[in-house]
């Protein structure tokens, strides 16, 4: 593909795609496209394309809408492709040789930051203690989240240094701690991040996102989830030849405070309940593993009602962080009372978010239907953690976990969807999140290849608050923004999708060896914030 393009951005230079396969449902024979001052100016074929300042053959090159990642934490993304990634490691001492491995070329004041542990993976299930962290970490304080970043393991050294933490709610003497006592020490370690390490790790994970064809991401941040500085810093990156960022802040009654800091939201990572990895989601059955009783929940019906209406009230979006089914219920008991106080039109007109939505029934579905609730989900969750054998069956039984992320469930009956990676807590990584949705455990949840697609690009879209204004983003059609990918497909194109699953259903799952397509390029409003060659 020729690259001669990259520079031709000012105001009325176009760039012509030829010789590509695109995917465009109103111009499904279209070989070819002209950009033209970042928006789509002509679509057809080859044959009859207009001239133009620069021209790319494609090479028979698939082009689709860029993806949108609708659910980030760009700074942890960072620090785990830069640093101590642990998710690979399947016991104890595993973990313990890659912390010393690691911090053996730290300065001996440093802090270890590592993340992606999985005990659930391990044939002996009991992490490390804060004693043996020490050892291998020749005595530095070392922060390692847990896979789902709602729990961590801690040194006796880091433990030190926030002494507070042991009188805060969810610490706990093994080192493994939650709630309270985890944003205590999170922030500590985090705060241990140089301003210029911050934005080379933001840089970083923004650039890795755009190398596999995401053009915008949804930052999820809050109290116990990033700091204010590392929030507004992030957002001054966005489109400076990365992806776009869109914030959530997640404070609760913080509508003032959100938009002070830039956010387009109140919403996102503001907590109705945990994790289902740290035992601390809110469910309506025990866990039948561990002793954490049935997890936790954050909010009460009252606080879920009363944010709701000052973000009304403030013409803000808003939303919450629900995995476990009582932590749904109570959100949309809480969704149910502000429709009572402002009016369900009112209500609905926010196009209102909640994250995850991990355990949600048919009946919960409906009540996203009558409130025009966005489900902001992540297909990753059950490609890594549902079915016969894995995580969720360990926590919640096999048939809880079966009936576990309901994409299917939630596009059948026309609940808007929105996908994302929760990155780090799975990677980003699109095709791989449109085959896990479409392949998911359970066949009542699996979705087709279009629908998924749709859900992770032109669904992150719509997903924004409606005075952000991309209801044109995410197709390619005439005068809509030029934002898209290029990507190269080792598998057959079916009506304008790459075919993401094996013939042979023994073989799909998560272990499909089905190639997914590999991004070329990706371009936002026309600029090229991603080249290959």
């Amino acid at each position: 593909m020729g690259m001669t393009d990259a520079s031709v951005r000012e105001a009325g230079r176009s760039v012509l795609y030829r010789g590509g396969r695109f995917y465009c449902p109103a111009e499904p024979t279209a070989t070819a496209m002209l950009v033209r001052d970042g928006l789509i100016a002509w679509l057809g074929v080859d044959a009859d394309a207009p001239a133009a300042d620069a021209v790319v053959d494609l090479g028979g090159a698939l082009v689709t809408p860029a993806f949108v990642d609708a659910h980030v934490h760009v700074t942890d993304t960072g620090l785990v492709l830069s640093g101590l990634d642990l998710s690979g490691v399947r016991s104890p001492g595993e973990l313990l040789a890659a912390v010393a491995g690691f911090a053996a070329g730290l300065p001996a004041d440093a802090v270890v930051i590592g993340h992606g542990w999985d005990e659930s993976t391990w044939s002996d299930q009991v992490p490390p203690g804060p004693a043996e962290l020490d050892r291998a970490a020749a005595g530095r304080r070392v922060y390692l989240s847990q896979a789902s970043v709602h729990s961590a393991l801690c040194s006796s050294a880091l433990l030190a240094a926030a002494p507070a933490v042991r009188t805060t709610e969810g610490f706990d003497g093994s080192g493994w701690v939650r709630e309270a006592a985890h944003h205590v020490v999170r922030e500590l370690a985090l705060g241990s991040v140089s301003v210029a390490q911050r934005a080379a790790v933001q840089r970083a994970a923004l650039g890795h996102a755009a190398s596999l064809g995401v053009a915008a991401v949804h930052e999820c941040g809050g109290p116990g989830t990033s700091s204010e500085a590392d929030f507004v810093g992030l957002l001054g990156l966005s489109g400076a030849g990365l992806p776009e960022v869109y914030g959530y802040w997640g404070e609760l009654m913080g509508v003032a405070r959100a938009r002070e800091l830039g956010a387009v939201a109140a919403g996102g990572d503001l907590y109705a309940d945990g994790a289902l990895g740290s035992r601390t989601a809110h469910v309506s059955q025990a866990y039948l593993d561990g002793d954490r009783g049935c997890g936790a929940g954050f909010v009460s019906v009252d606080q879920v009602r009363d944010h709701l209406v000052e973000c009304v009230g403030s013409g803000l979006q808003g939303g919450f962080h629900a995995i476990g089914d009582e932590a749904i219920a109570t959100v949309l008991s809480g969704f149910g009372a502000a429709a009572r106080e402002v009016g369900l039109a009112r209500l609905r007109a926010g196009r209102h978010r909640i994250e995850h939505a991990e355990l949600a029934d048919k009946a919960m579905i409906g009540r996203f239907v009558e409130f025009g609730i966005v489900a902001s989900m992540q297909p990753a969750f059950d490609r890594l953690w549902g079915g016969a054998g894995r995580m969720y069956e360990q926590r919640l039984g096999l048939a809880r976990s079966l009936d576990s992320n309901p994409f299917g469930a939630m596009h059948g009956v026309g609940v808007a969807l929105a996908f994302g990676s929760d990155s780090p807590v799975t990677p980003v990584d699109p095709w791989g999140s449109v085959r896990a949705a479409v392949s998911h455990f359970n066949p009542v949840h699996r979705m087709s290849v279009r629908a998924a697609f749709a859900a992770h690009s032109r669904g992150g879209w719509r997903a924004l608050p409606p005075e952000v204004g991309r209801v044109m983003d995410g197709v390619l059609a005439l005068g809509a923004p030029a934002t898209f990918a290029v990507w190269d497909v080792a598998t057959e194109v079916v009506g304008g999708m790459p075919v993401l699953v094996a013939e042979d259903p023994d073989l799909r799952g998560p272990a499909d060896p089905t190639p997914l397509p590999v991004c070329r390029r990706t371009v936002s409003r026309g600029q090229v914030i991603f080249d290959r060659e």
